[in-house]
């Protein structure tokens, strides 16, 4: 599946809207405006909170917490030890961790399951700012990558957001 991720620019909040292929809305990213750390709502178009966002302090690196409800779905992390590129884990319970890598700053780059690529994350095909396409595998779950590539948006360009 294909989607279309944007954040809105002229927010004071992360706020992303999410488009299937079929430039129909599929999900809302909605950033708290006053909190210690990140904390957003994963929301389907009705407004429903799918997955809840939240922003670990007092790490080393960049940490966020996925939360499906009361469950932990996935805890993603930026490597610490990534020199030339971003290095992201994506810890989910079990054995079935995703990582991703390339060139976080232009939005090009992987999430891949033991080797084996599951989602692509280009900017090439975008002309708008902070418009980028995000194609799925199918049998994998939407919103755990599409809530992953917001945290990584938002470690690699926060700086250039909030200055």
């Amino acid at each position: 599946m294909r989607y279309v991720m944007r954040q809105k620019l002229l927010s004071l909040a992360d706020n992303f809207t999410i488009k299937d292929e079929n430039e129909r809305d599929a999900f809302l990213v909605k950033g708290k405006l006053f909190s210690f750390g990140d904390k957003l709502s994963f929301q389907d178009p009705s407004g429903n909170e799918l997955v809840y966002i939240d922003q670990r302090l007092l790490n080393w690196s960049p940490t966020y917490e996925l939360w499906r409800g009361a469950d932990l779905l996935a805890v993603v992390k930026r490597e610490l030890f990534s020199f030339i590129h971003h290095r992201f884990t994506v810890d989910v319970p079990g054995p079935n961790d995703l990582e991703s890598e390339g060139d976080f700053l232009d939005h090009e780059y992987t999430f891949a399951r033991g080797g084996s690529v599951v989602a692509t994350v280009s900017k090439r095909w975008f002309s708008f700012a902070d418009t980028y396409g995000i194609e799925i595998a199918d049998g994998e779950d939407p919103v755990l990558i599409l809530a992953s590539a917001v945290v990584v948006d938002m470690v690699c360009h926060s700086d250039n957001k909030r200055r």
